[in-house]
């Protein structure tokens, strides 16, 4: 099997990389890049039976991420960088003939508004290039989309209503923290909540919009509205939705900090003078809260992520619930990883194999719900994501007005 490249070495791609690192059949050299290379060195010291070369790198420049991937020849290059980084990447491969992949939609560093049309527009030259682009295959975005094209190729003739819900109820016992990079994580749940409806975009301010939902394992809890990026390519790509939401829990405590936060100025992107000194707010806050990887050893409790859908089956209405629920527990014994990270970066190494063994090797720009759902999800319960269907499920979700 060829060498692989991931870019990052975050608590995501530290999952990704204690996955990979475990089947040299398939993977018998990595190498791992990361603008810090201790953290590169201490991820491969940490799985001494695989392969792993690190490298220094900074993902920003073109020329030198075309330098590695022509010192190293990887098939694919796995992106578990930020998302700032997606375009400068998504280049770097195009000028490299290497295949790419990444876990979320490019986000401008100036503006808080994410949009796949950044990296649509590479779709042409991709296809003549003869190299696939895998964007998004996370859990969500990711998998999410995979639930969608199955039930849509299994379970309906057209679907109708989709909500995609997102509880993590576990608990690190920290003050504040957040589960993934936490400047990523604040201008995604700041920005204006935006969700589909008959083919239109409805914006709403910020976790404005809230309601119960019941949890499997895990019972009710207040889940508000924000974007996610997979509702844009779905509605593209599944043109019988009618509406389509995603839907968070936050607790009271995460939202008090989150507020304190907000109207102290910490959020803010654009950089301010500090006694002569430019700084930006939101990085600096990040330097003052706990890296979401040290989280790991004590976080306790569920994470549940699934998609509820309503549409038609045989001229007749149908509900459908597909979801996975692990534990922050299960994800430390497993990887030494809390769950929201292990959610993350399983997919990635699961996609990695599917593209370089052909299953998903498709010249041009992909979504995941455009490639076939079922190599992923028939193996997403060995890889330590198991997930259940249950078809004509009461949804136990209350309506907002339309």
């Amino acid at each position: 099997m060829p060498k692989v490249m991931v870019v990052g070495a975050g608590a995501v791609a530290q999952v990704t990389m204690c996955k990979l690192a475990r089947r040299p059949d398939l993977f018998p050299e990595i190498v791992l890049a990361s603008r810090t290379f201790s953290k590169c060195k201490a991820i491969a010291e940490k799985h001494p039976q695989a392969r792993i070369i690190p490298e220094q790198l900074d993902a920003d420049d073109v020329s030198q991420t075309v330098a590695l991937l022509k010192k190293h020849k990887p098939a694919l290059l796995l992106n578990l960088a930020l998302p700032y980084q997606d375009l400068a990447l998504m280049e770097a491969c195009l000028e490299a003939g290497v295949d790419y992949l990444d876990t979320a939609s490019y986000e401008p560093p100036d503006i808080p508004f994410y949009e796949y049309k950044y990296q649509w527009a590479y779709h042409e030259r991709y296809e003549r290039a003869g190299i696939s682009a895998v964007l998004g295959i996370g859990f969500d975005p990711g998998v999410t989309n995979a639930f969608v094209a199955y039930a849509a190729k299994h379970l309906f003739d057209e679907i109708h209503y989709l909500d995609i819900i997102d509880c993590n109820a576990g608990d690190h016992g920290r003050p504040f923290a957040t589960n993934f990079n936490l400047e990523i994580n604040l201008r995604e749940i700041t920005q204006t909540g935006r969700y589909y409806l008959n083919g239109e975009i409805v914006e709403v301010p910020p976790l404005s919009v809230a309601q119960d939902v019941r949890f499997p394992e895990i019972g009710v809890r207040k889940a508000y509205l924000i974007f996610h990026e997979e509702l844009e390519s779905l509605v593209k790509h599944f043109p019988s939705l009618r509406r389509a939401r995603f839907w968070m829990t936050f607790s009271e405590k995460y939202l008090m900090h989150l507020n304190a936060f907000v109207n102290a100025g910490l959020t803010r992107i654009d950089p301010v003078d500090y006694e002569g000194c430019k700084i930006v707010p939101i990085k600096f806050l990040q330097r003052l809260l706990p890296d979401p990887a040290s989280l790991a050893p004590d976080y306790k409790g569920w994470v549940s992520i699934g998609v509820q859908l309503r549409g038609i089956k045989d001229g007749q209405e149908r509900t459908a619930f597909i979801y996975t629920n692990i534990k922050h527990e299960w994800a430390y014994a497993d990887c030494g990883a809390q769950a929201v990270a292990y959610t993350a970066g399983v997919p990635p190494a699961i996609a990695a194999e599917l593209i370089v063994s052909g299953s998903w090797k498709k010249p041009g720009v992909w979504n995941v719900e455009q490639l076939p759902p079922e190599p992923l999800l028939e193996r997403l319960p060995a890889a330590g994501l198991p997930w259940k269907v249950v078809v004509d499920y009461p949804l136990d979700f209350t309506d907002i007005p339309e």
